[in-house]
């Protein structure tokens, strides 16, 4: 239930910090008091969006903060899933915001997203506002009604997962056909460019190996003889000059010098052992060199190749043999699915039909559920509208059904009305007043307030348009929601009848400062609901007959 409202530089209120109570509670005062302006704010903490025109004149920032108790209502998975502390008795809302426009949102003070506010917020509190009686005649708010009284939310969820599961499979199927007609369309062109890859047979790093192979053939004579001079160098027997010789020489020279100076002896064998190597070096120079052969042939079959290669690349916008290979079997996949086209989409016929199969007889279960709760509803609403002052109410929930299944069901729900016992029976947008939307809505209220685990529910002036007797049967049917603190009711009301009958009076006032006007609330005593009541019913002037009227409606 709402426990607390504080508001700070809001429209035309300054300052307000108001405690609010269980059961069922009235708010009156003039026309343009500030009633709104209180619903308005407490919309910002259910998740509208921020607009700084709403900030006080002058003010730099505005604050709105509710406290609500949550004691009993089942919150903690939604607390969970957003990561905010909770200690199962109380939950605090913040709104700030500035007027260069920035804007912050608190829950418990952790920061939070309008998401967030936005389903805590239908889970704490529902404000029926006098333009949502049109909603009464929406087919879409009647099924609502006929699932909370039908209690069928598992239901419902199994259904949704069904249809949507219909729903991929319908689309996998219609892309499955989409690409199967692109397919054919160009499946000439996609075999041309298979059969010329395929005549290719690319294969990933082929580019690279033939033109590593091509740069050797290209310089093939420069590098056998590059590597014959080498190994030359290295053995040439003939000449004094070669280093293998030349590093014998030193090895002698060194290895006698031991004798006398035994320190050199190391390098002795530093130096044979670079002699081997060297030996090694001028063996395997030599065996390169041999192998080393220039082959115009191959070499021009190489560039063949690669020409081939750099063609299809630029052809086909890509920069590899491995790209190309890529493409080549791309190219097979979808002829392969041209071949299997007609099998795929007989599989995906078929999976289609199993699953709007199943969404059909999750439907069902759906609708039979609602059936039930259709004549519930039609037994309740009519002693309802009874109690409400039409006896000779007639009203009829007719389900029909859609030609094709929908994201709720197979089910069309219209609601039918007739206030005389005389006049047949017409949908409720054709032949309800206003004053019998008003009564219609209540009563509907009523009976899926027994049905929805909700702290609290507000009524902006759900009286319009009717007075006197009805009236004070709205304000017990209001007062009679709250029994058993099964929830928190709390009516703003211009009926003298209905505001006689809270168990906690408000009252909404404009105070001038000044040039400043600012809009309080307050918590009336008893002798100042007295007053209240007369003034609402002898105007400006309040008669002495209009106390005693005002005494009688608070016995």
């Amino acid at each position: 239930m709402l426990k607390h409202l504080y508001i700070r530089n809001f429209a035309l209120i300054k300052e307000l910090d108001i405690d609010f109570r269980s059961g069922f509670s009235v708010i009156t005062g003039e026309t343009g008091a500030g009633k709104s302006i209180i619903l308005g704010a407490i919309g910002y903490l259910l998740g509208q969006r921020a607009d700084t025109k709403s900030i006080l004149p002058g003010a730099e920032k505005c604050t709105i903060e509710a406290t609500f108790g949550i004691e009993g209502y089942d919150l903690k998975d939604l607390f969970r899933e957003y990561d905010v502390d909770n200690d199962g008795e109380e939950c605090i809302i913040r709104r700030e915001f500035t007027a260069s426009g920035k804007s912050r949102a608190f829950v418990n003070d952790s920061p939070a997203n309008l998401t967030f506010l936005r389903e805590l917020g239908y889970q704490l509190i529902d404000i029926h506002s006098q333009h949502q009686n049109l909603l009464i005649a929406k087919e879409n708010f009647q099924l609502h009604i006929l699932d909370v009284m039908a209690q069928n939310s598992r239901q419902l969820e199994e259904y949704r997962n069904g249809f949507t599961d219909y729903r991929e499979a319908l689309q996998e199927l219609s892309e499955a056909r989409e690409i199967l007609a692109r397919s054919r369309a160009e499946e000439d062109y996609l075999r041309f460019q298979l059969e010329q890859l395929e005549e290719l047979n690319p294969k990933a790093g082929e580019d690279e190996e033939l033109e590593e192979e091509q740069t050797r053939l290209s310089h093939a004579e420069e590098i056998k003889g590059t590597l014959y001079r080498a190994d030359a160098l290295f053995s040439n027997d003939e000449e004094p000059g070669g280093v293998i010789e030349q590093l014998k020489h030193i090895s002698q020279a060194v290895q006698s010098l031991s004798r006398v100076y035994p320190a050199v002896e190391e390098y002795a064998g530093r130096i044979d052992s670079a002699l081997i190597e060297l030996k090694d070096i001028s063996a395997e120079l030599n065996d390169l060199a041999d192998r080393i052969e220039y082959n115009p042939a191959r070499l021009e079959e190489i560039n063949n190749r690669l020409d081939s290669i750099y063609t299809l690349e630029k052809k086909h916008e890509v920069n590899s043999a491995a790209g190309l290979e890529a493409f080549m079997k791309e190219l097979r996949r979808k002829m392969d699915a041209i071949s299997n086209g007609e099998d795929n989409i007989n599989r995906l016929e078929k999976e289609v039909q199993e699953k709007l199969a199943q969404a059909t007889r999750l439907a069902e279960v759906l609708s039979k559920s609602r059936e039930q709760a259709a004549r519930e509803v039609e037994a309740s609403i009519g002693r309802m509208l009874t109690q409400l002052d039409i006896p000779n109410n007639r009203f009829e929930v007719r389900i029909g059904k859609n030609a094709q299944l929908t994201e709720s069901g197979a089910d069309q729900v219209t609601y039918f009305f007739s206030a005389n016992r005389n006049m047949a029976l017409r949908a409720i947008s054709e032949v309800a007043s206003g004053g019998e939307i008003a009564r219609l809505m209540l009563a509907l209220k009523a009976i899926t307030s027994q049905k929805e685990n909700l702290p609290t529910i507000i009524f902006d002036e759900i009286d319009t348009g009717v007075s006197g007797k009805v009236a004070s049967s709205m304000a017990s049917l209001m007062r009679e929601m709250t029994a058993g603190n099964r929830h928190q009711v709390i009516a703003i009301t211009h009926l003298p009848q209905i505001a006689s009958c809270g168990s906690t009076h408000y009252r909404v006032y404009k105070e001038e400062t000044g040039d400043q006007t600012y809009s309080h609330i307050r918590e009336l005593s008893d002798e100042e609901r007295i007053t209240e009541i007369a003034h609402m019913l002898s105007g400006s002037e309040i008669t002495e007959a209009a106390i005693m009227n005002a005494k009688q409606l608070l016995s």
